[in-house]
């Protein structure tokens, strides 16, 4: 057995082993969904920034290094830019609302504002999108684990896909806390000691600033189009994703959110760097590499010292499973509360909505492996989920934080708009779209100006914003 996968084995025994014993603390609904609204901003900080740090943040990411140069920091800069107004916009203001209604999900909130109608759609919506974020991660493990040990996408996807459903299954947003805090450790020190020893071997990081054959846009910080697409995608999708404002939910504070998230946010932003280098270097490294999102582990697992390389695959073997597990979270608690709760048993207890929680996070983890396999890659599949998220979810989130007589009629005009509008240009234009007009950004538009123009047609009297 390698040093490399040697500590992989101990490595993932420690986390599902931690998860299995906080487990045994979560003792209903409140525990498992907000973790009883007790997370200070140290654990606001780690539970958010740990799974934000995932498959696309790194294996991705790097993949996009290698092919596109430093302008692939825009896609977690992208990120953090939407988790700074995620801290100091909508997050504060939605755990007050969180807080006075008792919400544990993102669903309770859009019936509060909407109905039920309105949580019934975004959540079987976003149920089904999520499952291809749930993808993205476990094909980042299945590439680490491809490298490592040689072994086909298929058996890595559900290794990976086994072992997150554990110890998620067993804590819930109460585990999964401590858990992100240990990952988080581990991806910090790997790629701060990796870092500096990978561009060295490369030659420097002039060497890799200058690789021979590369078009001068290759060391260009500004990606043009590429990058006012990510900021399109992400942007908005980092202020109103279900699987943020929920970890939102679970702070002890306002302040906890401010802090927490808004730190969160700016380390991504300075995180955004590493994986462009890293990429860079494995452009100046293995020129020849066939697939891009193989950079990472390849860089980890040939260019450096075997400790330092075992330490590195366990911070990306985090990241992948870090992100997966905040997957989970929203795909088991919206299942179980916004759909099963709501529609198909309104009296469900706290015990049975507990175990429900549960059955929809192994249900979610099984779906997830599969659709991994049947899945390209890694960037492909968050675009997917992204896409979704921003078109269904921030007109209605931010309007109904702020609109006071705006209703149900207003925000289906919204989804149906934005979906519409989304796949209308992706029909017309491809995934791209024309010029700076892409899916997401028109789809947002459709959705803005759906909503609008209903939300004037029936306002007759009053104000419609709230100050």
């Amino acid at each position: 057995m390698t040093p490399q996968l040697a500590l992989l084995v101990v490595y993932s025994a420690i986390l599902v082993a931690l998860g299995l014993w906080i487990g045994r603390r979560v003792g209903g609904a409140g525990d498992f969904f907000v973790a009883r609204r007790q997370l200070g901003a140290g654990l606001i900080f780690a539970t958010v920034l740990a799974p934000n740090i995932g498959a696309g943040s790194t294996v991705g990411a790097t993949g996009l290094g290698f092919s596109d140069g430093l302008s692939a920091w825009w896609w977690n800069g992208s990120a953090g830019l939407g988790s700074l107004l995620l801290a100091v916009w909508i997050g504060p203001k939605i755990w007050r609302e969180a807080a006075r209604h008792d919400f544990l999900t993102v669903g309770d909130f859009l019936e509060h504002r909407y109905g039920s109608a309105v949580r019934g759609i975004v959540a079987g919506l976003l149920w089904l999108g999520t499952l291809s974020i749930l993808a993205a991660q476990l094909i980042g493990l299945a590439w680490i684990l491809n490298v490592v040990v040689g072994i086909p996408k298929y058996a890595g996807c559900l290794i990976g896909g086994l072992l997150i459903t554990i110890y998620f299954t067993a804590g819930g947003l109460l585990g999964s806390a401590w858990v992100n805090l240990v990952q988080l450790i581990v991806k910090l020190v790997g790629f701060a000691l990796a870092l500096p020893l990978v561009v060295h071997a490369a030659g420097g990081l002039a060497t890799v600033l200058s690789s021979p054959g590369m078009p001068a846009s290759y060391r260009g910080f500004w990606g043009g189009e590429a990058s006012i697409a990510r900021l399109a995608l992400l942007v908005p999708a980092f202020m109103i994703s279900p699987g943020l404002l929920q970890k939102a939910y679970g702070a002890r504070s306002e302040r906890a959110v401010r802090i927490g998230i808004g730190l969160n946010g700016l380390a991504l932003m300075f995180f955004a760097l590493v994986p462009a280098l890293l990429g860079m270097a494995a452009r100046a490294l293995h020129p020849g590499l066939a697939n891009s999102e193989l950079a990472l582990p390849t860089l980890f697992m040939r260019d450096l010292p075997a400790w330092v390389g075992a330490l590195g695959l366990a911070a990306i073997f985090s990241a992948e499973v870090s992100a997966a597990d905040a997957v989970l979270f929203m795909l088991s608690t919206s299942l179980s509360r916004d759909l099963y709760q709501r529609f198909i048993n309104p009296r469900a207890t706290d015990r049975q909505l507990l175990s429900v929680a549960r059955l929809a996070a192994v249900a979610g983890g099984a779906a997830g492996v599969l659709l991994a396999i049947a899945s390209p890659g890694i960037i492909s599949s968050l675009g997917v989920f992204y896409a979704l998220l921003g078109v269904t979810l921030f007109v209605p989130v931010v309007a109904g934080l702020h609109a006071r007589k705006a209703g149900a009629a207003e925000a289906v005009a919204a989804v149906a708009s934005g979906v519409s509008a989304d796949l209308a240009i992706r029909l017309a234009w491809g995934s791209g779209g024309l010029g700076l007009l892409t899916p997401e950004l028109g789809g947002i538009l459709a959705a803005a100006v759906g909503f609008g123009l209903l939300a004037v047609a029936r306002c007759h009297t009053g104000t419609l914003w709230r100050r």
